[in-house]
């Protein structure tokens, strides 16, 4: 390994020059406009994968944008890892708010400024950057590696699912990694391991056959959007729990080392609150605000409309009423389950004096790799020689959909082992890459390589 990073510490600035001209290409996914843009950054890609010494560099096409792939696969009885990217990146729009030019990748204190730079080129360069280390100063790999860097993330990965079955033989694996997350904070390296998952429901009330004068009418029928509130107030109780039934049935639980690891991060409620605007933090009762967020499921009202919104007043009583409600999972709950049990207490619990339809938007499942899985240990042992600290675990409140796909259609676990930061400022203007996280990633994606064989034969170390 010290061949390793010293040839890494050597080529630093060349690093800096190779991801700028990547940044360059305006790659986005969003905007048909740009389809030139997006080809040739695919082809960038392939071609900087073929000279760090990646084999098999193909760009293979899908309804939408291509997918880029390469692999190494010869390290035999070792294990092989499927890293996955993406290329595109999200609009720029508004333009005037950035302090630099959101193609011209500017260097300002300790961060490199520039769209894509953390979401997600940077981050997929420093696995090109660990790779290439290694065929320089070795010649080959302590593991087995494929890549799929796709185009269309930003735009949901549309096509992705079908590129999955299409390719099942060719991207069989042992572990998928991702790097497309954030560390928890500034110097504090750590690794995600979970993900919840997301019912997404419409509750929709429909009262008299036609809006109503008030002043005529009113008191002589219910109004659906008080019969919808009331409806709302009642799917959570007192100490904050959801109150349909069989809600919590296959939540699975926090391990005491969870629970463990999560106190040791560098969290105040106070200071969250107050980053919030808000004077008091709110949920169930007996969990932490950490654990709330990563580890419990929730039930929110994204949005709740009818009769008359405008200017000015109009005394209207409204035939209908409605409700998008989003409920996060956590692993072991299934969302398909969770849409019926959700229809049925909702229909449960309304009034006679209304109609109700409710309605399943969309789901997804939550996904959770065990901390004690050997692709966790491995990138737990590599953060902390690449950032020289101990790391810490957390999981992520929101969803990312693709995990879920690597588990159900290719039966793998992924490891979420991202360099950016909270505040990146990724989707927005002035988005950036820490240099600090940029040479740590690179550094920990290495030993990372190096780690991983270690830890599938013995599980862990002493």
């Amino acid at each position: 390994m010290e061949q390793i990073l010293q040839f890494i510490e050597e080529n630093k600035a060349r690093y800096i020059e190779e991801l700028k001209s990547l940044l360059a290409i305006p790659s986005i996914s969003t905007n048909p406009d740009y389809k030139p843009d997006i080809e040739r950054c695919a082809q960038w890609v392939a071609d900087h994968l073929t000279t760090i010494g990646m084999n098999n560099t193909k760009i293979l096409p899908t309804a939408g944008h291509p997918v880029v792939y390469a692999e190494w696969l010869e390290a035999p009885g070792k294990p092989t890892v499927l890293i996955y990217g993406h290329y595109d990146v999200q609009p720029v729009d508004p333009i005037h708010l950035w302090t630099s030019p959101p193609f011209e990748a500017t260097i300002r204190g300790e961060n490199l400024y520039a769209r894509g730079s953390a979401d997600d080129k940077g981050q997929v360069f420093i696995h090109l950057k660990s790779i290439e280390a290694y065929m320089k100063k070795m010649g080959n790999l302590p593991i087995n590696l494929k890549m799929i860097i796709e185009g269309e993330e930003e735009i949901g990965s549309e096509h992705l699912s079908t590129f999955l079955k299409e390719h099942k033989e060719l991207l069989k694996a042992d572990l998928v990694v991702i790097s497309d997350t954030s560390m928890f904070a500034r110097d504090v390296p750590s690794v995600c391991y979970g993900l919840r998952g997301l019912a997404y429901m419409q509750i929709d009330l429909i009262g008299p056959n036609k809006d109503l004068h008030s002043g005529s009418f009113g008191g002589s029928v219910h109004n659906p959007i008080q019969a919808l509130t009331e409806i709302i107030a009642q799917l959570h109780d007192k100490n904050g729990r959801i109150t349909i039934s069989g809600f919590y049935n296959d939540v699975l639980p926090l391990t005491k080392k969870e629970r463990d690891a999560y106190r040791k991060l560098p969290w105040s409620d106070k200071k969250y609150a107050k980053e919030l605007g808000v004077t008091q933090l709110h949920g169930e009762k007996g969990f932490t605000t950490l654990e709330r967020l990563w580890a419990r499921p929730t039930l929110e009202c994204n949005g709740i409309y009818g009769g008359f919104t405008g200017e000015g007043a109009k005394t209207v009583l409204p035939a209908k009423a409605s409700a998008k409600i989003s409920m996060r999972l956590v692993p072991n709950q299934k969302s398909d389950k969770i849409a019926k049990l959700f229809e049925k207490h909702i229909k449960k619990i309304t009034p006679k004096t209304v109609h109700v339809n409710v309605s399943y938007i969309h789901g997804g499942e939550a996904a959770i790799t065990p901390i004690d899985s050997p692709g966790v240990q491995a990138a737990v042992a590599a953060l902390e020689k690449g950032f020289g600290k101990k790391p810490l675990y957390q999981r992520e409140g929101g969803s990312i959909p693709i995990v879920v796909q690597f588990k159900q259609l290719l039966g793998l676990d992924t490891v979420l082992l991202g360099f950016g930061l909270p505040d990146e400022n990724a989707h927005a203007p002035d988005e950036f890459l820490n240099l600090g996280n940029f040479y740590g990633g690179i550094r920990t994606v290495a030993h990372f390589y190096n780690e991983l064989p270690y830890f599938v034969k013995n599980g862990k170390r002493k």
